[in-house]
């Protein structure tokens, strides 16, 4: 048991360091995978080149995210959304997962929490909906932590699929009409991240709303 622990310790040893080692190299800069990406995008194999890559970060807990740059910049709105919601999803399933294997030794106590009880009260998949809608949510907090508490899979994926398939589309379309100079300009101001954040607080408002009315029936 305690060399299981151990083996355990060691692999998030190995992934803080993974993540220091890429932050500090610069290993994934979306501007040099733009460079090296513009002369194969009409290459099909390119498309399962990132999707893969983003599946490898997200089950890491890395910066898997940042490939909306390059995915954005070499292809057309719908598919870099194809893109990015499919790197996303199939990468959220494996930190899921991932998290769900490295937490197993204490997942019952989990699910026995006062916390989860809560959780599992509300409605999940407009509660995963609304932080994958939300700008600038980290989706690997919700990959780990929904492999934790072990949300189940019919709203894990859909949540994800719609969420990151929506924002992705709203922020793809202004990357790709936009020039290098002036792209991160135009996805700061509130028309373009406006939308997917008042879609979410409307979602969360009414989850609010849903948990005090629960809350007065009983």
């Amino acid at each position: 048991m305690l060399r299981k622990h151990r083996n355990k310790l060691v692999v998030l040893i190995v992934l803080i360091a993974a993540g220091i080692t890429l932050q500090v190299f610069d290993l994934f800069n979306p501007q040099e995978l733009i460079s090296i990406g513009r002369d194969y995008a009409d290459q099909w194999w390119l498309i399962a080149v990132i999707i893969l890559l983003q599946v490898l970060l997200f089950t890491f807990a890395l910066a898997g995210s940042q490939f909306l740059w390059v995915a954005a910049t070499l292809y057309p709105p719908l598919t870099a959304t194809f893109i990015l919601a499919a790197g996303a999803t199939l990468g959220g399933l494996s930190a899921y997962l991932f998290s769900a294997k490295l937490t197993e030794d204490w997942s019952a106590r989990v699910q026995g929490s006062r916390v989860y009880r809560l959780l599992e009260k509300q409605d999940q998949f407009f509660t995963l909906l609304a932080m994958r809608i939300m700008p600038a949510f980290p989706h690997s907090l919700i990959n780990y932590s929904s492999g934790i508490l072990r949300i189940k899979w019919h709203y894990f994926i859909p949540a994800t699929i719609i969420g990151i398939g929506a924002k992705s589309y709203v922020y793809a379309k202004v990357i790709y009409n936009a020039t290098s100079a002036d792209a991160l300009t135009e996805l700061l101001k509130f028309s373009t991240y406006g939308p997917p954040l008042l879609i979410s607080a409307f979602i969360i408002t009414g989850l609010i709303i849903k948990y005090r009315l629960d809350k007065n029936r009983t």
